[in-house]
């Protein structure tokens, strides 16, 4: 396994020299052609737009087909950015071969093996320009045996093994023609049974002594030799001149061929005993190649299956080789590289756990947030806090700008490590930074997680208070940030601030400039959990205004959606009354007969913000009720938190930055994540009321 490096910019014969301290400049400053710029401009933009990328290969390669330094300059950024596109290795060579010489042939090749180490093709190619190049067989064999140390066990490297025996064979090298097929006899790949046949015609076309390497000959002569000691029980004085003979006196050629035969045979067979296993899983792997194009579902099950099996073996470097492989097909995918990340780590090999890791998030997975949030808690676990935080502050800051779960994670660490103001400001910043924004929609999210960390975590009430205040004074309302706040009151100790809600609730329900953009629906909502509130902390005047103000903007507008048909008398029967009529539930509240009480946030805080995990509801009873769905309120429900539980949050659904050729994979949350104490159970409560007292517990 080699360690892995940044396939980046190499130092070229032509580049600029250093005189006197000064760099002298080449031609590298040449005027671009119009669409030479146009594309240059877009991979800048978007360093992942495979296709801009190529149309800029084939564009500067038609109009600076002999301009050696413009041709590296595209070669080398696109491959950093594709390491694994072997074909545009190839071309790369090529070019340098037309225009740069062997040596800079050389140096283009080794640079491709480095950045796809288990690529049959290339290290084919590389082979085959070896060959045409040198004339000293120990070079071309070391690069063969180099090369076959890390893909010869391929279920698809026949290619490779075809060119190495047409070199020996070249050459009339039978001993080691016969020894490549041995090896080969030894692993299940394609085509076995053609090198079995070639193998057996090699043995009845060539003398055994031609075939057998020197250091076979004499395996085998000492191996009879004891043979015959064994049956004479003494030491012949003329063993010693015995044993030096390729055939050995105890055996006929005839005898000693046919042995040599079914060491192989016994091979062969093996080998095709584990074909028999792994070929349903090769048969299912329709593109070994890496491409940008995702690949279809089942190829990606196909991969996790084959997996389970190898791993199951007992054969490590098997794991690791078939990881290998699938890492160039399914590169674009975070789940194997997690997947990858963990197999090593559980079988104690940390440095290439590292080093898959680092190859993830700097090369192939960089811009997926992610691997990033894995790594992060790779990190932390490993003891590197330093890491873990530079992953979380690179989320945020760069990847996916505001993105909340980076930042709450990021926040829990630093609590976890009892850096509690630390945490508190990482809030602080974010806030203050979007604050700078017009119309932030991350805005009411953060300042709702930090008010409740402020209390639930910090403990500190009033500052929990006065955050949600700070924007509810300030940013244009919005339904999670008025359901935040109504419920923070409910569960803060008397008095309640009854007439500032009911100030911020009519201005954000009824229609005016100010609110134009909200939804219906949400206005709608926001009024019926208001009036529950009421119902629990409010006075009958308190209670009445908001139930007037509520028929007067909804059930007027309701009716006219209701039937033309219906009775007289049922017009004049209230919501409430039908709900009466229709016997609720046990524990249901009346208040679930305002209309559209079912609707849940909207769409883009649903994905900008993971659900909090909630606590024992047999423990704390019932305190929402059910017309309003709990899920509605695990963003920020603050009686989901004990006193002294560390936060643990959950993927989001989705994540809004990703570029168009990565497409989000989800991952499930791995065995990495920190145990949580077990909450005990308890009896069920009996039914509560819409607000429960466990809120106060």
């Amino acid at each position: 396994m080699v360690d892995y490096q940044s396939s980046g910019v190499v130092k070229y014969e032509n580049e600029p020299d250093v005189v006197d301290g000064s760099v002298v400049e080449q031609q590298f400053d040449e005027v671009y052609s119009a669409e030479e710029e146009r594309l240059w401009n877009s991979v800048r933009t978007n360093c992942l737009d495979f296709n801009a990328w190529t149309a800029l290969l084939e564009e500067t390669e038609k109009v600076a087909e002999n301009n050696i330094l413009k041709i590296r300059k595209v070669y080398d950024e696109f491959l950093v950015e594709f390491p694994l596109c072997f074909g545009y290795w190839k071309k790369y060579a090529d070019h340098e071969a037309r225009l740069g010489g062997a040596n800079k042939v050389f140096e283009v090749y080794e640079r491709s093996v480095l950045a796809v180490t288990y690529s049959v093709d290339i290290w084919l190619h590389y082979c085959i320009f070896a060959i045409s190049t040198y004339e000293d067989p120990d070079i071309i064999r070391r690069l063969f045996e180099r090369g076959l140390a890390y893909v010869g066990t391929d279920y698809l490297s026949y290619p490779l093994w075809d060119e190495y025996i047409r070199y020996e064979e070249s050459l009339q090298a039978w001993s080691n023609l016969a020894m490549i097929y041995t090896r080969i006899l030894e692993n299940p790949i394609q085509q076995l049974d053609r090198y079995y046949n070639c193998f057996m015609e090699l043995a009845a076309s060539r003398p055994l002594s031609e075939i057998m390497t020197p250091e076979e000959a004499a395996l085998i002569a000492a191996s009879v030799e004891i043979d015959i000691q064994g049956v004479q029980g003494e030491v012949h004085p003329d063993d010693v001149e015995h044993s030096s003979k390729p055939v050995s006196a105890g055996l006929t050629e005839a005898e000693e061929l046919e042995k040599y035969i079914a060491i192989r045979e016994e091979m062969y067979k093996k080998a095709k005993e584990f074909d028999s296993k792994i070929i349903g899983f090769e048969t299912a792997i329709r593109r070994p190649y890496f491409h940008i194009r995702p690949l279809d579902d089942p190829e990606l099950e196909n991969w996790h299956n084959y997996l389970d099996f190898i791993e199951k073996g007992d054969d490590f470097n098997k794991v690791v080789k078939l990881y290998e492989r699938c890492m160039i097909a399914c590169a674009n995918y975070c789940e194997y590289w997690i997947r990858y990340v963990l197999c090593m780590e559980a079988s104690g090999s940390m440095e290439l756990a590292a080093n898959a890791l680092a190859r993830a998030t700097q090369v192939f997975v960089k811009k997926q947030p992610e691997i990033h949030l894995f790594a992060a808690r790779f990190k932390e676990l490993g003891g590197d806090i330093l890491g873990a935080r530079s992953e979380f502050e690179l989320l945020y800051s760069e990847i996916t700008p505001g993105l909340l779960e980076a930042i709450q994670r990021h926040v829990n660490m630093e609590y976890r490590l009892g850096n509690k103001e630390y945490a508190l400001s990482i809030y602080e910043r974010a806030i203050e930074a979007e604050r700078e924004k017009q119309q932030s929609q991350l805005l009411p999210m953060l300042v709702i997680l930090y008010s409740r960390f402020l209390l639930l975590v910090a403990g500190n009430a009033e500052k929990a208070r006065n955050a949600l205040s700070e924007v509810l004074d300030s940013a244009l309302l919005s339904k999670p940030l008025l359901e935040a706040a109504i419920h923070l009151e409910t569960i803060l100790p008397l008095p309640k601030r009854i007439e500032y809600l009911d100030m911020l609730v009519e201005k954000f329900i009824t229609p005016n400039a100010d609110n134009s953009m909200a939804n219906p629906i949400d206005r709608e909502d926001v009024s019926c959990i208001f009036l529950e509130f009421l119902d629990l902390f409010g006075d009958l005047q308190s209670i009445k205004k908001a139930e007037d103000r509520h028929a007067l903007l909804f059930m007027r507008k309701k009716s006219i959606f209701l039937s033309k048909k219906r009775p007289a008398e049922d017009f004049l029967m209230s919501d409430k009354t039908k709900m009466v009529k229709s016997v609720p539930s046990p524990g249901q509240s009346v208040m679930g007969a305002y209309p559209n009480s079912q609707n849940q946030w909207p769409a883009d805080y649903g994905q900008k913000v993971s659900s909090w995990p909630q606590g024992n509801p047999q423990a704390q009873g019932q305190p929402w009720n059910p017309g309003y769905p709990s899920q509605a309120y695990g963003a920020y429900s603050y009686a989901s938190y004990a006193p002294h539980q560390v936060p643990v949050s959950t993927a989001p659904a989705a994540y809004a930055s990703y570029p168009p050729n990565y497409p989000a994979q989800a991952y499930t949350q791995q065995s990495y994540a920190q145990p949580t104490a077990a909450v005990p159970q308890q009896a069920a409560a009996a039914p509560q009321p819409y607000y429960g007292t466990s809120y106060y517990g």
